[in-house]
Order: structure tokens, then C-alpha cells, then sequence
């Protein structure tokens, strides 16, 4: 059983990192939602997969025997609830930047960079970087 939940991690984690690592945001938000899935079932598996017991204490006994730990099973249902909704949040984020942006393609939307003359944030400077835009002057101002 251990090794199927490893071979289902493995693969979750395997397409959540493409998606994630592609050109376009929509994809890469359900990528990081995929990833968390991944988080999820590792969490899950912390706690005994062969036990069809309760976790519930005997009468009469101090400790579980052979049942399955409750704990892992509360965070993974909380990891969940904040997974989906965080999620749903950056879905909601993601389509209205589409919508003002007019692409979904993550190298394009480097436009929303500050200026080269920022103090903190450098500039872009990958492939197709024109270093003539935006327009700067000597001292550091818009021309």
C-alpha cells in the first residue's frame, strides 16, 4: 500500500512542478494547487494507512493500539479547506491580471516591472529585453 501512495506523490509532484513551471499563469497556479495536493497526501500518509480502527481509546486502556493517528488526519482536512481557498483566491487574482493585461503568457506580463533605475527591484534583463525601454534619462528619470 506504502508504495502505490509513493508512486501517486511521485506523480502529483511530478505534474504539479510542470505545471507550475509554465509560461502560462493559469496553469501555474493549478500547478501550485497540485503541489499542495502532493504536501497533502505525504501528511496523510504520517498517519497508519492499514488501520480500519477508530482512534478512539478502549474502556479501561490508556493508549491506541493499531488505530490510526487522528492528528495527521485534522491537518491534512485543515490543509484542505486552506488549499482550496487560497486556490480559488489566486484563480480570482489571476483572471482579472489577464483581463488587464490582455495575455496570460508570465514573460509578458514582466511589464509591470519597476524601472531600471528602481532602488530596490532590478530590472528584467532575459531574452528579448529591450534595454531601451522604458525610457530613462542620465539622471535616472523618465525622458
Amino acid at each position: 500500500m506504502i508504495w502505490v501512495l509513493a508512486l501517486t506523490v511521485w506523480v502529483t509532484v511530478s505534474a504539479g512542478v510542470v505545471l507550475a513551471l509554465s509560461k502560462d499563469v493559469f496553469r501555474c497556479v493549478l500547478g501550485l494547487g497540485v503541489l499542495g495536493s502532493a504536501v497533502n497526501l505525504v501528511l496523510f500518509a504520517a498517519g497508519r494507512l492499514g488501520s480500519a480502527a477508530p482512534a478512539v481509546v478502549p474502556l479501561g486502556e490508556t493508549t491506541l493500539r493499531d488505530a490510526a493517528n487522528p492528528l495527521p488526519q485534522a491537518l491534512v482536512l485543515t490543509a484542505i479547506v486552506i488549499g482550496f481557498a487560497l486556490v480559488c483566491f489566486s484563480l480570482a487574482l489571476v483572471l482579472r491580471l489577464i483581463q488587464r493585461a490582455d495575455t496570460d503568457d508570465a514573460l509578458a506580463l514582466r511589464a509591470a516591472e519597476p524601472l531600471p533605475d528602481h532602488p530596490v527591484k532590478p530590472p528584467y534583463a532575459g531574452e528579448g529585453h529591450d534595454p531601451a525601454w522604458p525610457p530613462v534619462s542620465a539622471t535616472g528619470g523618465p525622458r
